[in-house]
């Protein structure tokens, strides 16, 4: 029975904890790490991704991490000659509302003391200080938000939307990396400083002065520190310690195809429909999908926030589609149930905002790539980072559709905790200590976007 020892056990080789054995070399020096998963790195949830970044949420402590993310996250595209394809062509938040008060309100929220300078507001056809995202440089964009209210510079900016949209918010600090490139990056460097990974199933913890990790092998880690990192399977390995957490897992799901006939073009930022949404199916196909109890909720109107983006940078040709419109919580399991249904959902409800797309209405490639992943969550959509309730163990999870942009963030927060070094304003926060705190958890619990795509 093979033994190993190690100073910090990081179970689960996602993202999240490569990120968080990254930031112990790299920023705390502790290089004497194993990070165990039964699964190839990278090859789970976080192959899942949909590989994209952004700064904007309703509340200033999600944006205050996601900020610092993207700051780390430019650091290692310096220092690596961009390996991780970072771009920069922001969000657009697509609305066909005139009334958009409750959306201003909310990005004054979130930008907090820096609103005024970081919001910009164009009434006018051709403003002169609104620079349309024609490049993809992630250095040269600007940072902040355009509120696009004039319907004749959407046309010009954003010719494929439909002509219904009134109002656009287009989140300038965002964009998308390659999150396999990130991860093997920090991989490579945790492997040059000593870090290991190991192949194995963490089936039973034991606290006996050192934490005893029994893997489905036979093989045993011992080990001073753990952090759970395991993505959805993080409440069962919390549950070894008799720890409980408050997380959750809803299976999301996103299409991937050949855009053979360029109806989107190369340079789109990543762009949402807010808008809910009641697909539009024929008249036979709406009365046999309201027949069936099981799939007559598909004509019934569906929260927005519908994606559409390029994939594959500007000389690439596919293109991806999301929805998370999901919320039944389930159970994880290694082999996701897919919805049939959903590349014809996906596609439909993109088709609002981009009217193009029902080109391939019954005509998708036959290479589409129809795929999943759990979004890990909390109630109020935000991680949980930090201590996990038995001493010398820590938890980095909870990354609800969010885990590729704010793993360096995450990771690098995590590091701080198990070394005590200085933390960040929002650590609290983050950490399972928000639940003592009645007065934010209230605000959460009434907030009307917890800032899910």
């Amino acid at each position: 029975m093979a033994q190993h020892r190690a100073e910090i056990a990081v179970i689960g080789a996602g993202i999240a904890g490569i990120a968080t054995a990254y930031y112990l070399a790299e920023q705390n020096g502790e290089s004497d790490v194993i990070i165990v998963d039964p699964l190839q790195a990278m090859s789970f949830t976080s192959s899942q991704s949909g590989e994209n970044y952004r700064n904007w949420w309703p509340q200033s402590t999600m944006v205050d991490f996601t900020n610092h993310s993207t700051g780390l996250m430019e650091r290692i595209a310096r220092d690596s000659d961009n390996r991780i394809q970072m771009t920069r062509r922001g969000y657009a938040l697509a609305t066909r509302m005139d009334d958009i008060d409750e959306l201003i309100t909310q990005l004054y929220s979130g930008y907090a003391n820096n609103a005024d300078s970081m919001i910009r507001v164009h009434s006018k056809v051709s403003p002169a200080n609104y620079q349309p995202p024609l490049s993809s440089d992630w250095k040269s964009a600007p940072d902040g938000v355009d509120v696009l209210r004039n319907r004749e510079l959407i046309r010009r900016t954003f010719p494929a939307f439909s002509t219904e949209v009134a109002n656009v918010l287009h989140i300038r600090r965002a964009g998308d990396i390659s999150g396999q490139q990130l991860g093997q990056y920090m991989l490579e460097v945790i492997r040059s400083r000593g870090g290991k990974l190991l192949r194995g199933k963490v089936i039973g913890i034991e606290r006996k002065g050192a934490f005893q990790l029994r893997l489905d092998n036979g093989e045993i880690i011992h080990a001073e520190g753990l952090v759970n990192a395991a993505g959805p399977f993080v409440g069962d390995i919390a549950a070894m310690l008799d720890v409980s957490l408050p997380v959750h897992n809803v299976l999301q799901q996103k299409i991937a195809f050949v855009d053979r006939a360029k109806v989107v073009t190369r340079d789109l930022p990543f762009s949402v429909d807010m808008d809910a949404r009641t697909l539009d199916w024929t008249d036979e196909e709406r009365e046999v999908l309201a027949e069936d109890p099981q799939t007559a909720w598909l004509t019934r109107p569906i929260h927005g926030g519908i994606h559409c983006r390029p994939d594959g940078g500007d000389h690439g040709s596919w293109i991806k589609l999301g929805w998370a419109f999901n919320h039944q919580a389930c159970e994880a399991g290694w082999e996701p149930e897919l919805d049939s249904y959903f590349p014809d959902i996906v596609l439909r409800g993109a088709s609002a905002l981009h009217p193009a797309l029902m080109t391939y209405y019954g005509r998708l490639p036959a290479n589409t790539y129809h795929y999943g992943g759990y979004y890990t969550m909390t109630e109020e959509n935000w991680p949980v980072i930090g201590p996990m309730g038995v001493d010398g163990s820590f938890i980095v999870g909870a990354l609800s559709g969010f885990g590729t942009m704010a793993a360096c963030a995450a990771g690098s927060l995590c590091a701080s905790w198990i070394s005590g070094s200085s933390l960040p304003d929002y650590a609290g926060d983050l950490s399972l200590d928000r639940y003592q705190d009645e007065a934010l958890m209230t605000n959460l619990q009434n907030s009307s976007n917890r800032g899910i795509l």
